[in-house]
């Protein structure tokens, strides 16, 4: 597909803005299509992403929902559906059941949200017997792309666990570390982040931080390198870690932020993308699928993004998977 086809896709064009999920973008494109579910996309936001994604060969969707919804909304935003699988639900609450279906199934590797609420797509993806649910505790995680950051930001959990304990953010910390893999860096830096880099007994953050360190010391994280507590300064600034005097791999270099709790990490997501002009993109992990979980005010190119990190992602642990059984 050449350049100037692809700029006619809705929010392709509008990535040039944001070269590293470009980069991002032009990597997954390389890999076969993966088979997304995408849950009710009967709003032109939704149709629109599952269906960009579609035209640069990064997914297989199955839009699931109300067909005459869904035909509606393609033909108000003159869209063709030619050859596109549609799975006929009545209602949102029962597209998302659907779609958990078609997963367990092995008809669908990832599933995307469309128009409905979180909730609603998550109630049937962690429900206990139905669901899609791991031994892995699910998490958000943001993937940004800061103009005055030397490198993509992770920032997880700041759109599902709103104050998790210690347990549930070792799983956080593992879910972001295996996506920063799969997007291609070999030992992610972690920075756990707390109002202070000091292990303090008032603030918990601190005390958490420290107990992950060890966790990782431990072996029970993997795959990443964990210094905290870390200030959001100290984590990303070189400088202020010098000034304060900060002996540390991650300090300053951290390619993922974990966050307190979620009001700290949706806040932080979103300062810099409204007040510093960064795009994010997005990715739950921790059940069977990854789940592009975009908010219904995303535009196409945060779509996109979403779309490449969950087909890097279902890749990279079929590799892994790969490369475990030849190894056994």
């Amino acid at each position: 597909m050449g350049r100037r086809v692809m700029e006619t896709i809705p929010g392709f064009s509008e990535l040039d803005r944001f070269p590293r999920l470009a980069a991002l973008v032009a990597q997954a494109r390389k890999l076969p299509a993966v088979r997304a579910a995408v849950v009710h996309p009967c709003d032109r936001a939704s149709l629109e992403g599952a269906m960009a994604a579609r035209a640069l060969n990064m997914i297989d969707p199955i839009l699931v929902g109300p067909r005459r919804k869904i035909e509606a909304t393609a033909a108000s935003a003159q869209m063709s559906l030619q050859g596109v699988t549609i799975e006929d639900a009545p209602h949102s609450h029962a597209a998302a059941a659907r779609a958990v279906e078609l997963v367990r199934a092995g008809r669908a590797q990832a599933i995307m949200k469309g128009s409905l609420h979180t909730d609603e797509v998550m109630s049937a993806i962690v429900a206990r017997d139905t669901g899609l649910r791991t031994e892995r505790r699910v998490s958000h995680i943001f993937v940004i792309d800061a103009p005055l950051y030397s490198k993509l930001m992770l920032v997880s959990d700041a759109a599902i666990n709103i104050a998790p304990d210690l347990v549930e953010k070792r799983d956080i910390v593992q879910n972001a570390i295996d996506l920063a893999r799969a997007i291609g860096i070999a030992r992610p830096k972690v920075a756990l982040l707390s109002a202070v880099e000091t292990v303090t007994p008032k603030l918990a953050s601190t005390v958490e931080a420290a107990a992950l360190c060890k966790m990782a010391d431990r072996g029970q994280i993997v795959g990443g390198e964990l210094d905290g507590p870390l200030a959001f300064d100290n984590a990303i600034s070189r400088q202020a870690a010098e000034d304060k005097g900060i002996v540390s791999n991650v300090a300053g270099d951290a390619d993922i932020l974990i966050v307190p709790d979620l009001v700290s990490g949706n806040v932080l997501a979103k300062q810099l993308v409204f007040l510093a002009g960064a795009e994010y993109s997005g990715l739950v992990l921790g059940a069977r699928c990854p789940v592009m979980l975009t908010s219904r005010a995303d535009g196409p190119p945060a779509r996109i993004a979403s779309a490449a990190l969950a087909q890097l992602y279902v890749h990279w642990v079929e590799a892994q998977a790969a490369a475990k059984a030849a190894g056994e």
